[in-house]
C-alpha cells in the first residue's frame, strides 16, 4: 500500500464505531462516483461545483509535459529562479512539493513589505529579477495580497527596462478577472480546474505548475497519487481514508494535532491544516488543527478534546511496537498523503453533518481590513508600554499594567476546551524565530495553541471549529518598522495594507465578543517578549 495508518487505544475504538456506517452507506465510493447529496440538500449544490479534486490526477497529466516544456524555455533564456505568488492552499501545496522534493521555489505569501521586497531582490545563489519568473496563482482571480505583489513585481521589472510579459505565469480558473487581464498583458496562463476548491487544488494546476517549474517530480508525485486511488474509492474497512475520517471526526474530540515525527515529507502539517480549517461551516462548525512537534506541551500532555495524528516514516512497524498508544500514525508518499487527506476531509465533514466544500465566513475581516484603508482612522493609543512592546487590548479588563499580568488574564480567559490562536503580521523572514511562541504561549495557557503568519492563513479570526471563535482567546503579534514599499496603482503601502488586516481582524474578534491582546513590537528582535512570556509561566 503506498499509505499506512495505525490506529490504537481510543482512537481505534472511535474507528471501531464509525466505520461500519460509512461503509454502509457506499461513502468511499460515493465520493468517487461524484455523488452530491453525501452532505445533505444543503450542501448539494455546492457539491456538485466541488467535486472535481477527486478527478485531479487524470486532469492533471497534461500538465506534466506542459510544464517541463515551459521549464525547458525558460532556462533557454536564463530564467531559473521561480517564485509564487499565492495564498493559502495556492501557495501551501506547491511549498510542500517543493521542500519534499529539495528544489527552490520562493513563496511570497505575505503583505509584510520586507518579505516582498526580499522577494523581488533575489540573492546571489537563486538569482535577481531578470532570472525570475513570477507564478501568479488566485482562483477567484481578485485576491488583494496576489494582485499587489503581482503590481510590485511588474513595476520592479519594468524599473529595469525588463518586459514582465516573458517572466509571468498566471494560474487561475478560465474566466476570472485574473484570467482576463493576464491575456491583455501577455502572460502565459495555466487554466485550473473551476470545479476544484483551492484548499483540494493540491494536485491541480495550483500546486503543479510552480512546483514542476521550480523543478520538483510532479510526473512522480501524480503516479504515487494514482497509486492510491483504489484504496480510498474502495467501501472497506481497509480503506485508509475512511479509517482516518472516523479516527478525526468519528468521537467527542474537536481538536486535531498535526505532529511531524521521522517522515521524509517537509512541511505537510502546514497544508492539512490549511485544509481541515478551512473545510467547515459558515458557522465555524468542524475540527480546530493545530501543528506541533514531537515535543510539545500538547504532546507531552495531551487534553482530552485533542487528538494526536502522528506523521511517520513507517506506520506499520507501530502495529508491532506500540509506541505511541491512542494516537493515530500515518506514512506514506507525498502523492499519497494529498489523496488520502483530501478523501479523509470529505468524510469527516459527512460524519460532523458540515458541509466540507464551504468556508468560514472570513469576508468580515477583508471588509474591516478594506474599510480602514479607506478610512485611515488615527492608530488607538496603547493601553501601555513595556520596555520595546506596545500592549494594547480589546477588553480594558485585560490591560494589567505589566505584559506578564496581561498574558495571564488572557489565559485566564479560555474557555472549557477552549484554545489560544497566535496571529504574527511581521515579516517571518526576519523574525522566523517567533513560531517558537507557541510552545512557550502552549506551556502557559494549558490549552491547545495555534500560531499562524498573518496573513498567510485565510483562518487567522478563527472562525473554524466547532462553536467558532467563541472558544478562542488571540494573541496578535506586529512589527512597527519603517521599512515600507508602495503598491502601484493603489493608494496604499504594502505597510499599510498589513496593518489594516491586522486591525480587521483584531476588530471582527472584539465585535464578536473575543479577547485580543496585540503586542507591537517597536525595535529589536521578540526576545522581550519570549522573556515576558517565560516570566508568566
Amino acid at each position: 500500500m503506498s499509505f499506512e495508518i495505525h490506529v490504537s487505544g481510543a482512537a481505534k475504538r472511535v474507528v471501531d464505531a464509525a466505520l461500519p456506517g460509512l461503509i454502509d452507506d457506499l461513502v468511499a465510493s460515493g465520493i468517487t462516483a461524484g455523488d452530491t447529496d453525501l452532505w445533505g440538500a444543503d450542501a448539494e449544490d455546492e457539491a456538485s461545483r466541488r467535486l472535481g479534486w477527486v478527478q485531479a490526477v487524470s486532469v492533471s497529466r497534461p500538465l506534466v509535459a506542459e510544464v517541463a516544456a515551459l521549464r525547458a524555455q525558460l532556462a533557454g533564456r536564463g530564467i531559473t529562479r521561480v517564485v509564487l505568488a499565492g495564498m493559502g492552499g495556492s501557495s501551501l501545496a506547491p511549498e510542500v512539493i517543493a521542500r519534499t522534493s529539495g528544489v527552490a521555489l520562493t513563496i511570497v505569501d505575505s503583505t509584510a513589505p520586507a518579505e516582498v521586497l526580499a522577494a523581488i531582490d533575489g540573492d546571489a545563489q537563486t538569482g535577481g529579477l531578470a532570472e525570475t519568473v513570477l507564478v501568479v496563482s488566485s482562483k477567484s482571480g481578485t485576491t488583494v495580497e496576489t494582485d499587489a505583489v503581482l503590481r510590485a513585481f511588474e513595476a520592479a521589472w519594468s524599473d529595469l527596462g525588463i518586459a514582465p510579459a516573458g517572466h509571468v505565469v498566471v494560474v487561475t480558473d478560465p474566466g476570472s478577472p485574473l484570467d482576463a487581464a493576464a491575456g491583455a498583458a501577455g502572460y502565459r496562463v495555466f487554466h485550473a480546474d473551476p470545479t476544484v476548491g483551492r484548499r483540494y487544488s493540491a494536485l491541480t494546476a495550483f500546486g503543479l505548475v510552480p512546483a514542476g517549474l521550480a523543478g520538483a517530480d510532479i510526473a512522480e508525485l501524480l503516479d504515487e497519487a494514482e497509486a492510491t486511488l483504489l484504496e480510498v474509492a474502495i467501501d472497506s474497512p481497509l480503506n485508509p481514508a475512511l479509517v482516518l475520517a472516523a479516527a478525526i471526526a468519528g468521537g467527542e474530540r474537536d481538536k486535531l494535532g498535526l505532529v511531524a515525527d521521522g517522515t521524509h515529507i517537509v512541511g505537510l502539517p502546514d497544508w492539512i491544516e490549511q485544509l481541515v480549517a478551512e473545510s467547515t461551516g459558515k458557522d465555524g462548525t468542524g475540527i480546530l488543527p493545530v501543528v506541533l512537534l514531537p515535543l510539545s506541551p500538547e504532546v507531552d500532555q495531551t487534553p482530552a478534546d485533542l487528538q494526536l495524528v502522528r506523521l511517520v516514516d513507517d506506520a506499520v512497524h507501530f502495529q508491532v511496537i506500540e509506541q505511541y498508544p491512542g494516537e493515530v500514525l500515518v506514512s506514506g508518499s507525498l502523492g499519497a498523503q494529498f489523496v488520502v487527506w483530501e478523501y479523509a476531509t470529505a468524510i469527516a465533514g459527512r460524519l460532523l453533518g458540515i458541509n466540507p466544500f464551504d468556508q468560514p465566513d472570513v469576508e468580515a475581516a477583508k471588509a474591516a481590513a478594506r474599510a480602514l484603508l479607506d478610512t485611515r482612522p488615527d492608530e488607538a493609543a496603547p493601553a501601555f508600554t513595556e520596555g520595546a512592546i506596545e500592549v494594547r487590548v480589546s477588553d480594558p479588563a485585560l490591560a494589567a499594567g505589566t505584559l506578564e499580568a496581561t498574558l495571564r488574564r488572557l489565559w485566564a480567559r479560555v474557555p472549557e476546551r477552549g484554545y489560544v490562536s497566535i496571529q504574527a503580521y511581521v515579516d517571518r523572514g526576519e523574525l522566523s524565530p517567533l513560531q517558537g511562541l507557541r510552545e512557550l504561549v502552549a506551556a502557559a495557557a494549558g490549552r491547545p495553541t495555534t500560531f499562524g503568519w498573518g496573513p498567510r492563513f485565510l483562518h487567522s479570526t478563527g472562525q473554524y471549529h466547532k462553536g467558532g471563535p467563541a472558544n478562542g482567546v488571540f494573541l496578535q503579534v506586529r512589527r512597527r518598522t519603517d521599512v515600507d514599499l508602495e503598491i502601484p496603482g493603489r493608494p496604499y503601502t504594502f505597510g499599510e495594507l498589513i496593518d489594516a488586516q491586522a486591525d480587521g481582524d483584531a476588530a471582527v474578534l472584539a465585535a464578536l465578543g473575543r479577547p485580543v491582546v496585540t503586542l507591537t513590537l517597536l525595535e529589536g528582535d521578540a526576545l522581550a517578549l519570549f522573556e515576558a512570556v517565560q516570566e508568566e509561566r
